[in-house]
């Protein structure tokens, strides 16, 4: 593959991210492909495990780069982010400074590059040529004042430090921001990056996706699982449910089934491995009633 990125064309990218193991459909590929060539941060909005954090593992494997990952979380701070100074480095220093340096040059000194310990957004913006992909995961989980921390580096790809100056990527890293959208994010955050909803997959995809992570599982077994899976997301069933498991899900649940040499889904087996599929206990305990009709022979197409 060829261009600016690697990527010559959309089809090209579905390929690529097929032959890692990525099943992406043609919308999510554009957006994607429009990511890498307008050099734009892309934010990623789903229910958990649609595969918006797997997505940018899988570009890092397709465009060779070292992924970089952030993970947010309730109360993070700036520091554990981008950058924090080694304190203990600069105090010896200053010990061994402080009789021989005037007190303006040795503020200077303490504050260098070599006294710096780069976090997460720093190591991204100072990866050497081509560059890294940093993953921004659940930034919904962050709050309003991190957000807006962001911006400089969402708009312009760098960073200010007061005490150092302002640090631009030489090689802008492809960015991915993902949301499970537990609350809204701020306008200018989804100003500047390209936007995209992930939704659970049909179940030919699912059925794509569990064949090629779980190629043990067999066709049938997979077919089992894809089935039931997109049974439990539909009407009427999904409303019994708190949330409903994602495409992380079916593949876990598929690799439990073959670490039990399962060959046909029964009540027995899915009430032994439920856990895989759900966290809740309302959920699992809704579960039991409805398995009967989960569990029907999926209908032959062109049969009357």
């Amino acid at each position: 593959m060829t261009g600016t990125h690697g990527v010559e064309s959309i089809d090209a990218l579905i390929e690529a991210l097929a032959a890692v193991g990525y099943q992406a459909e043609r919308r999510l590929a554009t957006a994607v492909f429009l990511s890498l060539h307008l050099r734009r941060p892309l934010l990623l909005e789903g229910e958990p495990g649609v595969g918006k954090t797997e997505l940018a593992k899988a570009l890092a494997k397709v465009l060779s780069r070292p992924l970089v990952r952030l993970q947010c979380y309730d109360g993070m701070e700036q520091r554990e982010a981008l950058y924090e100074w080694n304190h203990a480095a600069q105090l010896m220093h200053m010990r061994a400074q402080q009789d021989r340096t005037q007190p303006e040059q040795l503020e200077q000194e303490i504050y260098q590059e070599k006294y710096l310990i780069r976090r997460p957004l720093l190591q991204a913006l100072n990866a050497p040529e081509p560059g890294a992909v940093l993953l921004i995961d659940e930034v919904d989980r962050a709050d309003a004042p991190f957000e807006a921390f962001l911006l400089e580096y969402l708009g312009e790809f760098q960073v200010s430090i007061p005490e150092f100056g302002t640090i631009t990527a030489a090689y802008p890293p492809v960015t991915i921001l993902t949301s499970n959208r537990t609350r809204d994010l701020n306008d200018a955050v989804k100003r500047r990056c390209l936007y995209q909803w992930l939704d659970y997959p049909d179940r030919e995809r699912e059925l794509s996706i569990v064949r090629a992570q779980v190629p043990l599982a067999g066709e049938a077994l997979a077919e089992q699982v894809a089935t039931f899976v997109q049974r439990l997301r539909s009407a009427p069933f999904i409303s019994a449910f708190s949330r409903s498991p994602g495409i992380a899900e079916s593949v876990e649940w598929a690799k439990a089934l073959v670490a039990l040499n399962t060959l046909q889904l029964d009540p027995e087996v899915v009430q032994n491995t439920v856990g895989v599929l759900f966290k809740q206990r309302e959920d699992i305990a809704a579960l039991e009633p409805l398995l009967e009709a989960l569990l029907q022979p999926a209908p032959v197409v062109g049969t009357a």
